[in-house]
């Protein structure tokens, strides 16, 4: 399943639903033999049935799809309110191959909002544009999720991070605790994110932050180039990226360093992630972090 789950692979469909769909569909394949545990965006563990076991805790569906009989373990409902927040700031179109980071974001956030829906999780999203913000309040129902989709279609990177003075929507919400998860790619001038993030947690909310990076950002691999320019200000720089390189990787190392410190100062669950990497992977990794926070 690991090749349908190739981002190149999934891209070229181009159905973000579809994709989306095959996506969980293939993570879910492999979740039985999981040792995550927990509820809403979180997959219980399933065991063989032994005698003696309460029969009210057979999976039926599980049997009915395998013919055997399987225990799910600390199964409880607790249904959150999920918002994916994207970064659709210009930095986030810089490619790697055929598609960008903000490619790679629809993607990761159409998954993330078909996994939330299958758990019975309202789930919003909120778009992130130097004009302002695109806000879809938090529901739980199909045609929801189907305009969720649509909309991430539509999202293009451009301009720069969005104005402090545009957060309005970012708050306006319940009283309830929530899942913020924030896909970007922490492009920032004046640590203009960070502060943001900052905002958030004072609202006691749980906070997810994908740090999104193309492969050839991350190995300073740019064949035939010698002129870089900065996406969002235009500034340009030439760079002799055989000599550049050691130093590059070296200080880009100790920038996520401290990157990573920052979040966990915050409580703030980080992860780099690369957009060739399978996105089942950054999925796997995201809910076994979540239950071990829940244990």
């Amino acid at each position: 399943m690991s090749k349908l789950l190739d981002p190149k692979i999934l891209m070229a469909i181009k159905d973000l639903s579809l994709s989306a769909k095959m996506t969980i569909d293939g993570f879910m394949n492999g979740i039985n033999k999981s040792t995550v545990k927990g509820a809403g965006l979180e997959f219980s563990q399933y065991r063989s049935y032994q005698p003696g076991d309460d029969l009210r805790s057979l999976d039926w569906k599980v049997f009915a799809r395998s013919d055997r009989y399987y225990i799910r373990e600390s199964e409880v409902e607790t249904n959150i309110a999920l918002r994916i927040l994207i970064d659709a700031s210009a930095s986030m179109s810089h490619s790697d191959g055929d598609f960008s980071k903000i490619d790679y974001a629809r993607y990761l956030t159409a998954s993330l909002a078909y996994l939330a829906s299958l758990q019975g999780d309202a789930v919003g999203l909120y778009v992130l544009k130097s004009a302002g913000i695109y806000a879809m309040a938090a529901k739980q129902d199909y045609q929801h999720l189907s305009r969720l989709f649509y909309q991430l279609e539509q999202i293009k990177a451009e301009g720069h991070f969005t104005k402090p003075i545009h957060y309005t929507e970012l708050f306006a919400s319940t009283q309830k605790r929530e899942l913020l998860i924030f896909v970007t790619d922490l492009y920032q001038t004046n640590d203009e994110i960070i502060k943001l993030l900052d905002t958030l947690s004072t609202l006691r909310h749980e906070i997810v932050v994908f740090h999104v990076l193309a492969r050839n950002e991350l190995e300073l691999d740019f064949k035939g180039y010698s002129t870089f320019e900065d996406l969002e200000t235009g500034e340009t720089i030439q760079i002799d990226q055989e000599k550049a390189r050691q130093r590059y990787k070296s200080k880009l190392a100790t920038y996520l360093a401290e990157t990573r410190a920052k979040m966990l100062d915050r409580r703030i669950f980080y992860r780099t992630i690369s957009t060739h990497e399978p996105l089942d992977e950054a999925l796997r990794d995201f809910l076994k972090q979540r239950s071990k926070l829940r244990i």
